[in-house]
């Protein structure tokens, strides 16, 4: 069994917090079915995983790039919806408007903003609640 030390890793990597991060998530690959780099000699994870980082068989760089990936979460961006487009009538819609003869020139939409629509709601008082259970 190999004695390893923060001074065998830390020409590695230099921060000793950074160090600790990548070892843990090291041996939690290792834990998870990851193949070993080097020979286990008896060692629990997370010394064959500083070890890793000591003999340079794994590079720091990418494990700090898989430990940042493995932490980040889709997070869904709020954005303000497009506009509207109107569609383009293909050649056999028009034939149908002109078969059905209808006049949608008096067709209006309702367009509202989000802030009309959050003033509106603001202006909403909830109803009284009842207790017919």
């Amino acid at each position: 069994m190999a004695r390893v030390t923060v001074e065998d890793c830390i020409d590695k990597v230099e921060n000793r917090f950074e160090l600790v991060l990548l070892a843990a998530h090291r041996a939690r690959m290792i834990s998870s079915g990851s193949p070993l780099t080097i020979d286990r000699d008896n060692d629990k994870n997370p010394v064959v995983a500083l070890r890793e980082i000591a003999e340079q068989t794994v590079s720091p760089e990418d494990m700090k790039e898989d430990l940042i990936h493995s932490l980040q979460k889709y997070v869904e961006v709020d954005e303000p919806e497009a506009d509207a487009v109107p569609m383009v009538p293909s050649p056999n819609q028009h034939q149908m408007t002109q078969v059905n003869n209808v006049d949608d020139s008096a067709v209006e939409f309702d367009r509202m903003s989000e802030e009309d629509l959050l003033r509106g709601l603001e202006g909403l008082v909830p109803p009284e609640r009842t207790d017919d259970v």
